[in-house]
């Protein structure tokens, strides 16, 4: 068990992926589950191979496409939810939940050409409505403080500051009732009402 804190509320439901939308930018994007197959994971090397350095964060996404591979051997994983937006067969966004004791920690990224169009903001959505189908309960993620754009866009989805006593954020959101929680409440864990 983690000390992590994570809100009392259940979030609402997030659409599960598949999902598809048009960008600001007038773009077809749609909102995809990894499930394994080469020709996404190659599409992943080759959008974090041309990723602009500048938008990297706490050293992710690596450099250098033997390191990228590495790091995406990892977070790919069968233990590993992940989800990618795709604009006809080229990655612009990739997001991920990976295990961390009884939760999960979120990364997302969103290639350069790409942001500043919404694909953000559906890209989280479609990783949490994934995590919900799959049974995660609690989901959490740190932010550099200053990174303004992240921190709203994490507070609009339900995300709540738990920890802001360094120049990062960490922020909790809980997808599903602790089981015990829920049975002690005489309900069952995972019922929240959606407005989706």
């Amino acid at each position: 068990m983690s000390d992590r804190g994570y809100p009392d509320a259940v979030a609402d439901e997030f659409p599960p992926p598949p999902t598809a939308f048009t960008d600001r930018e007038d773009r077809k994007v749609e909102i995809r589950p990894y499930e394994g197959d080469d020709a996404a994971r190659e599409a992943l090397v080759e959008m974090y191979d041309d990723f602009d350095p500048a938008d990297r964060a706490q050293g992710i996404p690596p450099g250098g496409e033997e390191r990228i591979r590495e790091w995406l051997g990892a977070v790919l994983g069968d233990d590993c939810y992940n989800v990618i937006a795709w604009c006809g067969d080229e990655a612009a966004g990739h997001a991920t939940l990976v295990p961390d004791g009884d939760a999960y920690e979120l990364a997302i990224f969103v290639h350069q050409e790409y942001q500043r169009a919404g694909i953000g903001t559906h890209l989280i959505r479609g990783l949490l409505g994934h995590g919900q189908a799959n049974g995660v309960a609690k989901v959490w993620l740190t932010v550099e403080r200053w990174n303004r754009a992240a921190v709203s866009l994490y507070k609009k989805i339900g995300f709540e500051t738990s920890d802001a006593e360094s120049f990062e954020l960490e922020m909790g959101l809980r997808l599903r009732a602790d089981e015990a929680a829920a049975e002690g409440a005489g309900g069952s864990a995972g019922e929240a009402d959606g407005d989706e």
